[in-house]
């Protein structure tokens, strides 16, 4: 097999550096899109749909997580790669339209997340620097983020895996600190205080938030796109999502129990993008709230990095499988430089264009379609290559269908336009990957694969 056929059918890329990624490396890659995502960027949208129980939203959100980390452990120790879930998709569906549109809605997933944390970033500068009008320069900060990310991918993997490293450190330490110091001066009535406030904590309500919470974990996915590179790869892959999860939950639920301990939820819904900011107030004044602020700065600086990181390895394994068209547009480079350069400025259009809510909305829907057919496929297809528990695998499909249904059920009452242009979005890629897959089919049925 040469390096062009391994890299289109196996779990090669030719731009993969083997043994080049230590296992704290791909840990921090991981929690580096976590805590960058999660935290900060959607605490306030989940206590608008949960109330006084969005701690409890972390919290299932951590358990529906772990179930579908499982079927990614087992398939990363079964295939490890830089293309990450495209080649599980692969080695699931074979080469096609299916295996297509679930890599791009993850892919689609990835860069929604790169503009929602570039975003929160923005958020975060202007509570350091008095700048107006903020409808302007929010984007802005967002988009020259993004450009500092791609630098930084662009030096390689010894440059990112230092930055991320270096991030994962400060943001983990600097939480925790929180975390310690805000329960410590948090009021017991603070917990119970969602009556007092517009927020309807129903079953629906809930569920939704728990979906959204999702995304605080989800980052998880992207250390499988470090598998081709990763220091023994079928052992470490899978251990790196585990002590990734574990870290981010217990840093998100002591988070959360600090934010809703220290802030009516009122006052959580006031402050939304920033809500840890103003967590921090009442046991510290100004100075805690700088000390969040620039603690958010960085670890939403580390998350875009993170994600770039792993969205751009994904497209270009993409690309090697002839599962998305590809033009390099006279750039110098490997495929992977060029489709670093896709994601970023995808992700700066997104950014430039979308707000919050309406951003975030988008990656949870095309998320969880994805690792539905993510866990279908391992029970369905891989049987026979890859050991595993149906139980387990059956109890994530499950519980994505019912968190799916409910939050877009909720979404739909409140966002219609928002599970509009979501249901757009899906039909553009669907086909649009069916044309595409069309174009490379002979005469007599095979596919130019």
């Amino acid at each position: 097999m040469t390096e062009h056929d391994e890299a289109k059918g196996g779990t090669r890329d030719p731009d993969d550096v083997p043994g080049s990624l230590t296992l704290s490396g791909a840990v921090a890659l991981g929690t580096g899109v976590m805590i960058g995502a999660g935290i900060f960027a959607i605490t306030g949208q989940t206590a608008q749909l949960a109330g006084d129980m969005f701690p409890l939203a972390f919290l299932a959100a951590a358990v529906v997580v772990s179930l579908s980390a499982y079927s990614y452990v087992k398939l990363s120790n079964a295939f490890p790669s830089s293309g990450g879930v495209a080649m599980f998709l692969h080695e699931q569906y074979g080469p096609g339209t299916a295996t297509g549109v679930f890599a791009i809605f993850m892919y689609v997933s990835m860069v929604i997340n790169e503009s929602l944390v570039a975003r929160t970033f923005g958020t975060y500068v202007l509570q350091l620097i008095d700048l107006e009008p903020a409808t302007f320069w929010i984007p802005t900060l967002a988009v020259g983020l993004l450009a500092v990310a791609f630098a930084v991918n662009i030096a390689g993997n010894a440059a990112m895996q230092r930055t991320q490293r270096a991030m994962a450190a400060i943001k983990i330490v600097g939480l925790g600190t929180f975390a310690v110091a805000g329960l410590w001066f948090a009021e017991s009535a603070n917990f119970t205080n969602g009556s007092a406030t517009q927020v309807d904590p129903s079953i629906g309500g809930f569920l939704a938030a728990v979906a959204l919470a999702i995304l605080a974990y989800k980052g998880f996915t992207t250390i499988t796109n470090s598998g081709g590179e990763i220091k023994d790869p079928h052992r470490n892959t899978g251990r790196a999502i585990i002590i990734a999860l574990v870290l981010c939950a217990v840093v998100y639920l002591a988070i959360a129990a600090t934010v809703a301990g220290n802030l009516t939820v009122s006052e959580i819904l006031k402050a939304e993008d920033f809500s840890l900011a103003e967590a921090a107030r009442p046991a510290f004044g100004q100075a805690g709230v700088w000390f969040t602020v620039v603690l958010a700065v960085v670890a939403t600086a580390s998350g875009v990095m993170a994600s770039v990181f792993a969205a751009s390895r994904m497209l270009a394994m993409l690309t090697r499988m002839t599962q998305v068209p590809h033009r390099h547009f006279g750039m110098p480079g490997s495929v992977r430089t060029h489709t670093t350069v896709y994601t970023v400025v995808f992700a700066m259009v997104l950014a430039a264009t979308l707000d919050l809510r309406r951003i975030a909305a988008l990656g949870a829907i095309y998320y969880l379609i994805m690792d539905i057919a993510i866990h279908w496929g391992l029970l369905r297809r891989l049987r026979d290559k890859v050991e595993f528990n149906a139980g387990i695998v059956v109890a994530a499909i499950g519980l994505d269908l019912v968190l799916l249904g409910a939050f877009v059920w909720v979404k739909a009452s409140t966002d219609t336009a928002g599970i509009i242009v979501a249901a757009a979005g899906i039909v553009v890629i669907v086909l649009g990957e069916r044309w595409f897959m069309h174009s490379h089919t002979r005469p007599d049925g095979t596919m130019d694969m």
